[in-house]
């Protein structure tokens, strides 16, 4: 038996699977909710390699989207898509508890309003994850690169709810940053996934270093993160010139990989294009802001999906 919180992952993909492991290493009992997965995982549990070492792990319980949970979670950590379509304050509905902390790890900008509108009494954490991940097949995940959480109360500040949670990550064997301002950290991550993401699937999926090693590659997004900045400082979030170069540099560090956009995309699963880059030209329009490169790649989206009657 564990004094620790119980975690419970709704949306275990590659990136809700890791993460999982993680707190499962430090001691935690955690479960799953799961769809197309269920049967791998409920058999065979969830496999990972990692260059953390084998991150393997059997959940505590493995649950289907319409089952009831033994007793509510301590933290509740949301790890699917952000669709158009998904309502993912319904989706958390079964599984929240009174005292249950409601944990983000998803990408985008303004994706936390719907759950702490839905919510209002149950403290909201948000993160942003660093890493390079990929599911391979059901049940299975493989851990290429990073691993490191941003994380912070919404709308701003760090609970002490956000500091318990950020120590057994770390205690599971990954670093955690603690930031005051959250929602400003979403802007910094968008630096990478607003170009990199979109470009890969035009790409017809292409990995980052084909992206950066391409001919103009390189400088697309350059230009692409420099406008997704000025978008930033019209909303209050100025970030500094060097980021751009940070970017490139880590991008370049990192071995070859195929974004979860691409993979998405490969797969044919709706992508994140609205979360990703969408809300970012339109908060440029807002402000009368001309993001050429964005709207674009935008544009060429949307083309594409209709001509595959993705939508």
């Amino acid at each position: 038996m564990t004094d620790k919180p119980s975690i419970l992952i709704v949306g275990a993909g590659a990136i809700g699977s890791f993460y999982g492991a993680i707190l499962k290493r430090a001691g935690c009992s955690v479960s799953t909710v799961l769809r197309s997965e269920y049967e791998a995982v409920k058999e065979n549990g969830i496999r990972i390699s990692s260059p953390l070492g084998d991150l393997s792990y059997r959940p505590d319980q493995v649950y289907r989207g319409g089952d009831s949970p033994q007793s509510p979670p301590d933290y509740l950590i949301l790890c699917v898509k952000v669709l158009p379509g998904t309502d993912r304050a319904e989706l958390v509905r079964p599984w929240m508890g009174a005292q249950t902390r409601l944990v983000l790890i998803e990408n985008g900008l303004d994706i936390e309003r719907e759950l702490a509108e839905a919510y209002p009494s149950n403290p909201l954490i948000s993160c942003l994850a660093f890493i390079a991940a990929s599911r391979t097949e059901p049940g299975v995940v493989e851990h290429k690169a990073y691993g490191k959480l941003v994380m912070g109360s919404y709308p701003e500040g760090i609970s002490e709810d956000c500091r318990t949670l950020s120590d057994l990550f770390i205690e599971g064997g990954i670093k955690v940053d603690l930031t005051e301002a959250v929602v400003g950290e979403r802007w910094r991550k968008c630096l990478w996934n607003t170009p990199f993401n979109p470009l890969s699937v035009i790409a017809n999926g292409a990995d980052t270093r084909t992206i950066l090693d391409t001919e103009g590659g390189e400088a697309l997004i350059r230009a692409m993160i420099r406008e997704v900045m000025v978008v930033a400082e019209a909303e209050g979030y100025p970030m500094e010139e060097s980021l751009i170069e940070q970017n490139i540099e880590g991008t370049r560090k990192m071995p070859p990989y195929k974004n979860s956009m691409a993979l998405d995309y490969l797969n044919d699963r709706p992508i994140e294009r609205d979360a990703v880059l969408g809300n970012v030209v339109a908060l440029a329009e807002r402000h009368g802001i001309a993001v050429p490169h964005l709207t674009t790649v935008l544009v060429t989206l949307r083309m594409r999906a209709k001509l595959e009657g993705r939508g």
